[in-house]
């Protein structure tokens, strides 16, 4: 089988983007599946994050061809005076400045469903050429965010009725930070009747949870629950070979990815300055790898947790790995946004196979509160349940005193492997 692989997010870039498609590639080949990769030339492209090390993972059998792209972001910095691009969510940008106000709105009014769609003319002609010179493919497989390239696989499908699957690892017009783009009823009509385009015309659409296949599935009345397939993230057993070691001087609770105030964790933090004050013998610190916008950061120096708590900027992936490891329990959080039940964030499926408790803030009940509950890894807490998150705190101090290893025993997990999902992958790919 010859697979054609449209991604714009490919290493050199960083960030969780990126994971999902290249540990398919990377598991692939061993199912007898030969990758071709489209991504954009990394000097051309725009990355908020870059992570070289993510380089070694490409099989040497996968060819990678770059291409050229055509993208407003160079005459964003030169007018904003900024040297890195938006964040996914804007974690990184203020919510009060007119400027970038202005800016959000020019993105979701004039950047059609998103400001990467210049380019895919580059990619539909790298495609032309090689169809030109006589090579063929069984499938095609497009991946987004951002949500313009599966208008690449639209135009594939209609041109040449290649067989395609639509990769969305996150919703399209119901993403939760659409209300962000301030965008006019026309704006929004367009975006959505590009939405329904996708949707229809893709033989396959694979999503990352049950609930934003519900919601996706509800956007046509043409569509049926057959062509969707929920395919979660997961985790890759070769980035899991360093022992587990957590500290045996604090009770360490890490937070890994990008998190901002949406994500409404100030009740969790503000439970974990009463348990540091109730139990001053157990040094309970705090520990956020990635992005932490300005307010977040506001909120834990007002708890008094800024001497407990230590900031680390963005690291390779191999390193963000070992700082799970060095946990005691792990903190995820859901943003709190319209279809939050459906989010369900790759650093999960990594967080589960580190064996640590995890804590996650956010809607219970969701698809993470049901994965965590059914691999007996954590519970959910609602934002503002600041009584059972104390409470819960309070036990694991309470545990920690008799063993500060709190690692949970052998997980259930094993079907998240990243191996095992490329190979339900490859058995949709082989779909008549």
């Amino acid at each position: 089988m010859r697979l054609l692989v449209i991604t714009y997010y490919w290493p050199p870039s960083g960030g969780a983007g990126v994971q999902r498609t290249l540990k398919f590639v990377k598991h692939l080949p061993s199912f007898g599946v030969e990758c071709t990769v489209i991504t954009v030339d990394p000097d051309r492209g725009a990355y908020p994050v870059l992570d070289e090390s993510l380089a070694a993972e490409i099989p040497a059998s996968v060819r990678v061809i770059r291409t050229d792209t055509s993208e407003p972001f160079g005459s964003y910095k030169k007018l904003t005076g900024r040297q890195q691009i938006p964040y996914g969510g804007f974690a990184n940008e203020s919510k009060t400045s007119f400027q970038q106000r202005f800016f959000k709105f020019v993105r979701g009014n004039v950047f059609i469903p998103d400001p990467r769609r210049g380019w895919n003319a580059h990619v539909l002609r790298a495609v032309a050429g090689l169809l030109r010179a006589g090579e063929t493919f069984d499938a095609v497989l497009t991946s987004s965010p951002p949500h313009s390239t599966q208008l690449i696989g639209l135009a594939l499908k209609k041109r040449y009725g290649l067989r395609w699957l639509a990769d969305l690892r996150d919703p399209w017009t119901d993403i939760y930070y659409s209300k962000e783009l301030n965008q006019t009823a026309p704006a929004r009509w367009l975006d959505e009747w590009y939405e329904r385009q996708v949707l229809e015309q893709a033989d396959e659409v694979l999503v990352t949870s049950p609930d934003t296949k519900r919601l996706l599935l509800g956007k046509s009345a043409k569509l049926t629950a057959g062509k969707f397939h929920v395919l979660p993230n997961g985790y890759d057993e070769s980035d899991f070979r360093e022992p587990s070691a957590p500290p045996t001087d604090s009770l360490l609770i890490t937070h890994t990815g990008t998190i901002s105030e949406i994500y409404h964790i100030e009740l969790f933090l503000a439970a974990c300055g009463e348990c540091s004050r109730r139990h001053p013998d157990v040094n309970l610190r705090l520990r956020f790898v990635g992005k932490v916008s300005a307010g977040v950061q506001e909120l834990i120096h007002d708890h008094e947790l800024s001497a407990r708590t230590e900031f680390i900027p963005f690291v390779p992936h191999e390193q963000s790995v070992g700082y799970l490891l060095r946990s005691t329990v792990l903190l995820m959080a859901i943003p709190d946004v319209d279809h939050n039940f459906g989010i369900l964030p790759g650093k999960v499926f990594e967080y589960l196979a580190a064996n640590k408790p995890i804590i996650c803030v956010g809607p219970v009940g969701s698809d993470a509160d049901t994965l965590l509950e059914e691999c007996g890894a954590g519970r959910a807490f609602a934002y503002v349940a600041y009584g059972d998150m104390l409470e819960y705190l309070e036990a694991q101090v309470a545990a920690w005193r008799l063993n500060p290893n709190l690692d949970l025993p052998a997980l259930n997990h094993s079907r998240y492997s990243r191996r095992a999902l490329t190979e339900r992958l490859t058995k949709l790919i082989r779909r008549p």
